[in-house]
């Protein structure tokens, strides 16, 4: 019974709340440890009460899982019950009244101008995979995109003489502008590169590995931790370090927040706005290292 209700409830997600991937997968995750939790209650899924879905959470907590991930099980669990209300096979939502103590949000790391520049210039040779990766690097900082929507872009989705990128996801897409740098090896890439990887003609993807299939998140991220060791950055370099990089920058160089929120894709500009407080904290730092009396 309880997989038919989970089965149902990633369709509500999929064609009704129309969440991205990662939100689907960690929500189909979380409730499916709540079934498995309950079961050992001897209480179906769809019988929970409330002190049971915080002992879940207590439990969560008593592992050492982070407060961000209890926070996500939390709404994983709200979510799941409210549709369950909505679907008319519950009065109404044991999980309403969960709470969980706010984490205090860290700053993300960024990197430097000068370290973007460093790790942008690694893959420096004329052979395919380094002509493949500049034009990957280039594209993630210069459109602040998700290593998801990196991956998962179709040739179409670049219009080089607009000097755009097309990314969608969860219903919606946006079009991010692309400086010069970015699409010229993008160009060299789709013109040297990709004809020359290319297996099924039928293959939509832009980004190809040396098996001319699409590129994984997982190979993206060995390709990077490479060139992160080449350029000598002792931060530990994510995709995502890209991505903030490319909002904090933007900030420092005058852009508004309403115009990165959009480039980003935030639904709300209260998740854009830790960049601000970042570049804050960096004009603080900057002034007590500068300042002669600071």
């Amino acid at each position: 019974m309880s997989e038919d209700f989970i089965g149902r409830f990633e369709d509500y997600l999929k064609t009704e709340k129309k969440v991205s991937e990662n939100t689907l997968l960690s929500y189909l995750r979380d409730v499916r440890q709540l079934a498995a939790f309950l079961e050992g209650e001897g209480t179906e899924l769809a019988c929970a009460a409330a002190e049971q879905l915080a002992a879940f959470l207590k439990k969560l907590k008593s592992q050492g899982r982070s407060a961000g991930t209890q926070a996500r099980a939390a709404a994983s669990c709200k979510c799941f019950y409210d549709f369950l209300v909505r679907a008319g096979e519950l009065p109404e939502n044991p999980a309403q009244g969960l709470t969980v103590a706010r984490q205090k949000r860290k700053l993300p790391e960024i990197l430097t101008s000068r370290e973007v520049e460093l790790l942008l210039e690694q893959p420096d040779g004329g052979d395919m995979k380094s002509l493949r990766d500049k034009a990957m690097l280039e594209l993630l900082y210069a459109t602040g995109c998700r290593v998801t929507e990196l991956v998962g872009m179709n040739v179409e989705d670049v219009n080089l003489p607009a000097g755009l990128a097309l990314f969608r996801g969860g219903g919606k897409e946006r079009a991010v502008p692309v400086y010069d740098a970015a699409l010229r090896a993008v160009e060299t890439y789709l013109e040297k590169v990709r004809p020359a990887m290319l297996v099924d003609e039928d293959e939509e993807a832009l980004f190809l590995n040396m098996n001319g299939e699409r590129m994984t998140r997982q190979g993206f991220w060995k390709l990077l931790k490479t060139y992160q060791q080449k350029a000598g950055i002792k931060k530990d370099v994510t995709p995502h370090t890209l991505r903030h990089s490319f909002a904090a920058h933007l900030l420092s160089g005058g852009a508004d927040l309403r115009s990165i929120q959009e480039m980003l894709g935030h639904a709300d500009v209260s998740s854009t706005q830790i960049y601000a407080r970042l570049v804050k904290k960096q004009l603080k730092d900057v002034y007590k290292k500068a300042h002669p009396r600071a």
